[in-house]
């Protein structure tokens, strides 16, 4: 009953209204509003601040700053070479697998095609069809900035509007086609095994989504409709680089071609991961 009134609650909230305004709350640089703001979310969700460069509420400016932390040096390790895929971030694995009749599996009988993922452009999806997925959801206690899995090459961004549900697991096995159906950003990188899509997806409150090249791209002060960005220079990111990030938390998946990706065995739905964390090799499988 709890779950369903949650998803019920999803659907009858002026999603796009309510993230704003929380994004609003989320830039104050009032000290009575943000400080507190920021020692009640690291209570309640065990944020770990030890592994921070900057470690007191005081020390951040808002709470998109606390959100968006950086961690001290070596706090993460970037596992293997350009021929091991990394964890592009903290979170959990929701999801990973094959890429069947052109469909992702989301969750409990629910899956969604991998073209309106990337946009409804269908020649563009044509690189991944039959080839594999990776869901990783990031949890509100994690580090959100999104890195490189491997060195890539941009080719194209995609800004494609959407709802904003939730994309926990309660979510994903309710809503229909949640992640084709949300908010999101979609990068296609060209790498020596070839193309890589890397899809940030928005969520419930989440106030933006950023990339290091462009900057702020979500909410859009456009007409909301699928957004092709030109790519006017090289952008070449190595192997963990940052990516983008997220000012609160949501979801990266990534697409790989038919016959390139062995994703670790270990890997299950609901594996913890770590940024730089082995998730997967490249190369002829």
């Amino acid at each position: 009953m709890k779950n369903k009134l949650f998803i019920l609650f999803q659907y009858l909230v002026p999603q796009h209204l309510l993230s704003r305004l929380v994004g609003v709350l989320a830039e104050t640089r009032f000290p009575l509003i943000k400080n507190p703001l920021i020692a009640l979310f690291i209570k309640k969700f065990g944020v770990n601040m030890s592994e921070a460069q900057r470690q007191k509420p005081s020390q951040f400016s808002t709470f998109n700053d606390f959100f968006t932390r950086e961690l001290l040096d070596g706090a993460r390790t970037i596992e293997g070479d350009d021929s091991v895929i990394s964890s592009p971030a903290d979170g959990a694995i929701s999801q990973l697998g094959p890429i069947k009749d052109g469909r992702i599996f989301q969750a409990k009988g629910q899956d969604y095609t991998l073209t309106e993922l990337l946009g409804g452009d269908s020649k563009r999806a044509e690189d991944f069809m039959g080839g594999e997925f990776a869901t990783i959801y990031l949890s509100p206690k994690d580090y959100h900035r999104v890195h490189m899995p491997q060195t890539g090459k941009l080719r194209e961004m995609i800004y494609v509007p959407g709802d904003l549900f939730s994309v926990n697991q309660v979510t994903a096995e309710n809503v229909p086609r949640l992640f084709a159906r949300n908010e999101r950003v979609v990068c296609i990188f060209d790498t020596s095994e070839g193309p890589l899509a890397m899809v940030l997806v928005g969520a419930m409150i989440v106030a933006a989504v950023e990339t290091v090249w462009h900057g702020h791209i979500t909410p859009p002060k456009r007409e909301l409709r699928v957004e092709e960005y030109g790519v006017v220079k090289d952008i070449v990111l190595e192997k963990g680089a940052e990516m983008g990030r997220f000012k609160l938390g949501s979801t990266v998946i990534l697409c790989y071609p038919k016959g390139k990706v062995q994703w670790e065995s270990e890997l299950v739905a609901g594996s913890t991961l770590r940024m730089g964390q082995a998730i997967g090799k490249l190369g002829r499988v």
